[in-house]
């Protein structure tokens, strides 16, 4: 059962009669060009989004994107991580759920060998559930990746996890306890590049917990997504990846059958302006300006003249 974050329920058709969405460039016939009437079946599509803070704005942004179109809308936020909220979505309680397509296809194809963008888009296309479907790919990336202090990068000569095989003292990976059964975690160290860590779990996504326990060395290496905006503010190193332990993961939106095709255009145009960059600068109006999510959509959707 999906517990509502914000409870939100709402139809901007009925609350904003006459506003309209103009997409720059758009042909006139588009959905987002304010000529939409909608859901016309009435019925409710659930958004839902991981107990993350960056994957919550993207999920803000996808549902006032369809909710300015007429669409009625129910958010879900913070469901929790995807051994949990997948069932949910294969059940048919969520209808429209960011995702990312490395870490998508890996928990459908564990032993997957795609690792490229591309590829690993086209696996995933036909690696769903019935009743499930993968939309456009965003430009945006949001991958797993490890990261050490630039202290233990100079005094190990460390750039790359290939680099941590030739380190002397016990090293131990911290991340959220998932991660200790993931493809790419102790095991996957191991497998592909011959490193053994112990493992710490650490429960906040690479947040403030995770990064004071890297800064005080209670462990060495820590997961942390590369949209992370601590990265560049905390002066970390992440290691470079040669072997391809970890699948390129482009933000995808996974979407049940009720998502007709012009609810789908409305969310794959704006899933193809969200970049690399702006995720990383998204993500730092929530860390380090502590603004909400729904704002951080609503002026991220302005400043791309998507309504």
């Amino acid at each position: 059962m999906i517990t509502a974050g914000r409870g939100r329920l709402v139809a901007l058709a009925a609350v904003a009669v006459g506003a309209t969405v103009a997409l720059a460039g758009c042909a006139s016939g588009d959905p987002l060009d304010g000529g939409s009437t909608g859901d016309a079946s009435g019925e409710t599509l659930v958004v839902g989004s991981q107990d993350y803070y960056s994957n919550e704005i993207i999920a803000e942004i996808y549902a006032q994107a369809l909710e300015a179109n007429g669409f009625t809308v129910e958010l879900q936020p913070r469901i929790g991580q995807r051994e949990v909220y997948m069932p949910e979505i294969e059940s048919g309680a969520i209808d429209v759920f960011p995702e990312y397509t490395g870490n998508l296809l890996q928990y459908y194809v564990p032993d997957t060998t795609a690792t490229t963008s591309d590829d690993v888009y086209a696996e995933l296309e036909t690696s769903l559930p019935e009743g499930l479907r993968v939309l456009d790919q965003a430009p945006a990336t949001d991958q797993d990746s490890y990261n050490v202090t630039k202290e233990f990068s100079d005094a190990n000569r460390v750039t790359s996890l290939a680099d941590l095989a030739s380190v002397t003292t016990p090293l131990t990976l911290g991340g959220n306890s998932e991660l200790a059964t993931r493809p790419y975690g102790p095991d996957g160290l191991k497998e592909v590049y011959g490193v053994d860590v112990e493992f710490t779990p650490i429960e906040d996504s690479g947040g403030p917990l995770t990064l004071k326990a890297l800064q005080d060395d209670q462990v060495q290496i820590v997961n942390i997504f590369s949209a992370n905006p601590a990265i560049a503010s905390s002066d970390l190193v992440t290691l470079e990846d040669p072997e391809g332990l970890f699948l390129a993961s482009n933000v995808v939106p996974v979407v049940s059958d009720k998502v007709t095709d012009e609810a789908a255009e409305i969310i794959n145009t704006v899933s193809a302006a969200l970049t690399a960059e702006d995720l990383v600068a998204l993500n730092a109006l929530s860390v380090d300006e502590q603004q909400s999510s729904e704002q951080i959509a609503t002026d991220w959707l302005a400043e791309k003249s998507l309504f």
